[in-house]
């Protein structure tokens, strides 16, 4: 019987996708994924919906990390990985919520697909990180600046493309 899988999207930056290829794996941490919580609060919308609300969240974090590597090209990259269901541990059960927190690895083999902006969104998403902690402190026009990162799509590559990202 085989394991069932969940994807989760988890939040990175240029320099975890060198991690990645060099160690073959991203170490485990909070990711987004489509939960109960999530389900329940946004009823009406259907598994590609609540897969892009997790997706957002998701590269919304890229933001925080990014602010916690300055030396990180101003890119949000999301992985999207495939792992078994018992490894992924929902962290809140707060209404809404899609954060779980892994409980291992995330191995380069469950990647389904890396998701980076591209050269349009590194002036954007640089004014958007400089304020990333005031927005979730609540400052609306911090807010603004965030929210005007989501006007750019993050773009798809395959994992046979990781060596040329970055």
């Amino acid at each position: 019987m085989r394991a069932e899988l969940v994807r989760v999207y988890l939040p990175a930056t240029v320099p975890m996708l060198a991690l990645l290829r060099k160690q073959g794996e991203l170490p485990a941490g909070e990711a987004h994924a489509v939960t109960p919580t999530l389900r329940e609060w946004y009823a009406e919308g259907d598994e590609e919906e609540l897969e892009y609300v997790a997706f957002t969240r998701a590269a919304q974090d890229a933001l925080r990390l990014l602010r916690e590597d300055p030396a990180a090209p101003r890119r949000r990259v999301v992985v999207s990985a495939d792992l078994p269901a018992a490894t992924v541990q929902r962290t809140e059960v707060e209404l809404g919520s899609s954060t779980v927190r892994l409980d291992g690895p995330v191995p380069v083999a469950a990647v389904a697909a890396i998701h980076l902006d591209d050269d349009e969104a590194v002036e954007d998403v640089g004014l958007a990180v400089a304020v990333v902690s005031e927005a979730l402190a609540g400052d609306p026009d911090a807010q603004f600046t965030v929210d005007g990162v989501e006007d750019h799509e993050l773009a798809w590559y395959d994992i046979s493309e990781l060596d040329d990202l970055g």
